[in-house]
């Protein structure tokens, strides 16, 4: 019988997918320490109403130095990592920050952990590592064939950590969910984005012709999946977390249209993005085999909800605008 986990520390809490999960621990009764460099993606805002009942560190996770001195202070029994550059328009434009950021800091995280006493490391990765399939479902044995600089970065971190398994014997699990979405997503993201902007009165940039697919999971049924994989998993294995769910980019655009109640030309097609995968898809047979997890929430449900949290919050979402607009400068 695996011993149950008192005290764990967070990397990347104050973001979106970290957030959530950091709410969910502390309502299973865990102990949790969050670290956080705090860039422009993370927000401490997500986690204001439960700030009493966790412990934070603004950190760098790249910073050997500061993450040794948290874990010889805190002495976690495991690390949970959703700390990275995550944005693929971003590494498309600046790939050197997310080798840096996403590759050095999963190598800090490994080389503390060793002579630690953390128990284990969960990296939290993506399905992206995979590259695109036309038909089909990837499993956790398909082949790594990342597409773009931000895929790469995070394959290159599933690889390394694969090394240290295989060479320490190193107590790490490696998660790859599929494309999460959800309240406090920052609005550079795909579903957030196209809200904010028909909340905004202008048009939702599609790429392309829009028929790009994606596989969505709600954040909070992501953050059940890590909880449950930390708790029931396998050391050394990796697990996919799909919902099942897929559609196209322009699918979803007039979704978000029609929950708005807007009209349906707010909709503008801009250059694709180079080297845009055309179709993610996950098999999350093993999961739902070893560990139990079935995501709970539809597409359609999940998509109601968060535009009724869009508006609600709206003075947030507004709030990163002007980053946002930086990105998609013209659009």
């Amino acid at each position: 019988m695996r011993k149950k986990l008192s005290k764990i520390l967070v990397t990347g809490g104050a973001g979106f997918i970290g957030s959530a999960f950091v709410r969910l621990a502390l309502r299973k009764g865990y102990k949790v320490i969050v670290a956080d460099k705090l860039t422009y993606a993370a927000d401490k805002a997500r986690l204001a109403d439960i700030e009493k009942e966790y412990k934070f560190y603004k950190a760098d996770i790249c910073d050997k130095r500061r993450m040794e001195s948290i874990s010889r202070e805190e002495r976690p029994e495991a690390i949970i990592n959703f700390a990275a550059e995550t944005h693929v328009d971003r590494s498309i434009k600046n790939p050197g920050s997310f080798m840096a950021n996403n590759v050095l800091g999963i190598q800090v995280l490994l080389d503390i952990s060793r002579i630690s006493s953390a128990v284990k490391l969960i990296q939290i990765s993506t399905d992206e590592v995979y590259g695109e399939i036309s038909r089909g479902k990837f499993t956790e044995d398909s082949p790594l064939k990342p597409n773009s600089p931000y895929a790469a970065s995070k394959a290159a971190c599933d690889l390394l950590i694969k090394s240290y398994i295989r060479t320490y014997g190193f107590p790490a699990i490696v998660i790859r969910p599929c494309n999460n979405y959800g309240p406090w997503q920052y609005p550079e993201k795909f579903i957030p984005l196209a809200i904010l902007k028909i909340l905004r009165g202008e048009k939702i940039p599609v790429y392309g012709k829009g028929i790009n697919v994606r596989e969505w999971l709600y954040v909070t049924d992501c953050a059940e999946g890590i909880l449950r994989i930390m708790e029931k998993g396998k050391i050394g294995e990796t697990y996919n977390l799909g919902s099942g769910q897929e559609s196209q980019n322009i699918d979803i655009a007039k979704t978000v249209i029609k929950i708005l109640k807007k009209d349906k030309k707010s909709i503008e097609f801009v250059q694709d993005r180079p080297g845009h995968d055309i179709r993610y898809s996950l098999s999350s047979r093993k999961v739902e085999r070893e560990i139990g997890w079935q995501p709970k929430t539809d597409l359609s449900d999940g998509l109601i909800k968060l535009v009724d949290w869009c508006v609600k919050n709206r003075d947030w979402l507004f709030s990163k605008y002007r980053n946002v607009r930086l990105l998609y400068r013209g659009r």
